[in-house]
């Protein structure tokens, strides 16, 4: 059996690499630009076919999937800092051409990573223990949970008898080697003593995925009966209180907790301006800015999942919980390996 993972050279995508090569159960491929870092995969890089390539470029599609079973698609645009014409190029349209050149080429099977940020509406509010049975919304947050939405409807539709699709949905993958994530990002502005509570006196609520835990997702949807055309979210054991979690994180790593709290309505006049700039195309695809109505919504509203579909079809279990990964987070961190970094 061959495997092709795309985005290996991201977080996720380097855990799942060094995961397929350790059980030994598929000969791995990876698709990657000429331009990517692949130190996080270096102890498996010998064991691993390496396709340089583009998702952009047919040729590319071709050489990668050639002689594959199955394919991890990881890869995506996450920063908020693109435009519209980017994120559907390399989130829409690479995904239907992956797709396309999969099937033509006799793969078994698709595995495609989404995001619950897919079902998060622009005006929406608390999203708490929903399942799949949830709608999309009519109208989307950002660019990227607007084209998360369509990549993942092109996948689950393109399910067949002989091609065997499905989506998982994560959010906020966290642990130990993560160096661009959201919780680094933001433990990173703690660091900085530039986060400002956003909670507004409330408690928010989030459902997190440790890496390993959407690795063990992934493993296991490559090979469960039953799950052709259907999403399942994916995230760890328990809830997460998210300010009360940033705060002890912070305190633990030797920064200050959040505590600036700042008025609702100067946040969102904020938001406003800063989402206004960015309709300048030139800021759109350049500017990753500090606030936008998406990371406003991530820290304020309470988003939990019912993981109860994908511990019936994949018979998912967590397989690290979150005092464990904490402590390996804790030390991650305090060895200086990602403060200094924001991008991969």
């Amino acid at each position: 059996m061959k495997a092709l993972v795309t985005g290996a050279s991201g977080f996720l995508g380097g855990a799942l690499v060094r995961r397929l090569v350790r059980d030994g159960e598929y000969e791995v491929a990876i698709l990657v630009r000429p331009t990517s870092r692949l130190r996080d995969i270096a102890e498996v890089l010998d064991r691993v076919e390496v396709i340089t390539g583009d998702l952009g470029d047919t040729a590319s599609l071709e050489r990668a999937v050639a002689g594959v079973d199955i394919v991890f698609h990881s890869a995506a645009r996450v920063d908020e800092r693109g435009s519209r014409e980017q994120f559907w190029a390399e989130n829409v349209t690479a995904t239907a051409r992956l797709l396309s050149a999969a099937r033509a080429q006799g793969a078994r099977r698709f595995v495609f990573v989404s995001s619950p940020s897919a079902l998060m509406d622009r005006d929406g509010g608390d999203q708490v223990d929903i399942d799949e049975s949830a709608p999309y919304p009519t109208r989307y947050l950002n660019h990227y949970c607007e084209t998360k939405a369509a990549a993942e409807r092109l996948v689950v539709n393109a399910d067949t008898a002989d091609f065997t699709t499905c989506a998982l949905r994560p959010r906020a993958i966290w642990g130990a080697g993560d160096r661009s994530g959201p919780i680094v990002r933001l433990l990173s502005r703690a660091a900085a003593g530039s986060l400002p509570d956003l909670s507004c006196g409330r408690e928010v609520y989030a459902s997190l995925c440790h890496v390993e835990n959407i690795v063990e997702a992934c493993v296991k949807a490559a090979v469960a009966e039953n799950v052709g055309g259907k999403a399942y979210f994916i995230a760890d054991a328990g809830q997460t209180n998210v300010w009360r979690f940033l705060g002890q994180v912070a305190e633990d790593l030797g920064y200050r907790r959040p505590t600036r709290r700042l008025p609702p309505r100067l946040v969102w006049l904020l938001v406003e301006l800063i989402e206004n700039l960015r309709r300048v195309p030139y800021l759109a695809a350049r500017w990753s800015p500090p606030l936008s109505r998406y990371s406003v919504a991530v820290l304020t509203r309470t988003g939990t999942y019912d993981i109860g579909a994908a511990r019936r079809d994949l018979e998912y279990r967590p397989v690290v919980d979150r005092d464990t990964g904490m402590a390996e987070l804790k030390i991650w961190l305090r060895g200086g390996a990602v403060i200094s970094e924001t991008s991969r």
